[in-house]
């Protein structure tokens, strides 16, 4: 089995944080794990961009190389599509449908969304709603593990527990808020 993802986003969304509970999911459950990432801009608002590989067997390189990828998890709708190069043919795009403005010609968001609902396979969640709704909307980036989760090959019970881990410093009270918008991120994606 091998799986590779790219999680694509901008400075500040959580990309990282995303990473880190798959990873630590993925090698909890005996896997293994080569992970990449590039944040050179993300405290001005820049590009980040992490390849998480996971396999069941050895793996030489943490970059995923072009037409390869199993899934794209996209934090905003713009950024996705830079890395669909690197989707193999009967992978999936999940995209959050809230755009992060940070460029003086960024595309209008109708045309941007329908380009989107285009591809083969697609899964857009209005992520910013879903995670106000469940208490903060700092939780964006776990409506977006919960919404690419049902792809992952990756049991729900290992992935809620690595972020009770992940959020525990935070008290518990930011950790049910992260499970809920999890939880409701994964419902919103079926």
């Amino acid at each position: 089995m091998k799986y590779d993802i790219i999680v694509s986003g901008v400075g500040g969304q959580g990309v990282l944080s995303i990473s880190a509970i798959i990873a630590s999911s993925a090698m909890q459950e005996g896997l293994s794990v080569k992970q990449s990432e590039v944040h050179g801009m993300s405290q001005r608002g820049g590009a980040v961009v992490a390849n998480l590989r996971l396999s069941d067997k050895p793996i030489q390189s943490d970059l995923i190389p072009h037409g390869t990828a199993s899934l794209i998890i996209s934090m905003e709708p713009l950024e996705g599509p830079r890395y669909l190069s690197y989707l193999s043919p009967d992978a999936t795009l999940v995209s959050s449908t809230n755009p992060v403005v940070n460029i003086p010609n960024y595309p209008q968001l109708d045309g941007l969304l329908a380009k989107l609902r285009e591809l083969k396979k697609v899964v857009l969640v209005d992520a910013e709603k879903i995670a106000r709704d469940k208490g903060s909307a700092q939780a964006v980036n776990m409506v977006m593990v919960g919404a690419a989760s049902p792809l992952l090959p990756l049991k729900i019970e290992t992935l809620e527990q690595n972020i009770r881990t992940i959020f525990a410093r935070k008290g518990e009270r930011v950790v049910d808020i992260n499970l809920q918008a999890f939880r409701a991120g994964r419902e919103a994606a079926q």
